[in-house]
This record gives C-alpha cells, structure tokens and sequence, in this order.
C-alpha cells in the first residue's frame, strides 16, 4: 500500500510564486505552510509534484 500513496507537505509560502503555481499547489489539496496530504501515487500527481518540487517536502 505505501507504493500507491504518497504524502507530500508544503514547507515553503507561494507567496513569490507564479499564479501557475499557486494554482498547482491548491489543486494538490494543500493551502497553509506545514499542510500535509497524502494523495495517489500517479503520473498525474508526480507532475503536479514536480512543478513545485522547490516547495514540498515528499515522504513516500
């Protein structure tokens, strides 16, 4: 079960960020600082994950 999921955790504000990425971020589910959710493990999240990998913090 660990292989399908994957948690991620937003370590750093969006406030200097594009809207493209504060879009991205919302559509993870994540909305403060130090939120966490853990999400399906799919190529569609992994992408999402790497537009704004320079915020997460990713616990598999």
């Amino acid at each position: 079960m660990s292989n399908k999921t994957i948690t991620v955790k937003l370590k750093k504000s969006t406030i200097t960020c594009t809207e493209n990425q504060k879009a991205t971020v919302k559509g993870l589910g994540l909305k403060k600082t130090g939120s966490e959710k853990t999400l399906e493990n799919t190529p569609c999240v992994r992408g999402m994950i790497k537009k704004v990998i320079h915020l997460l913090e990713i616990k598999e």
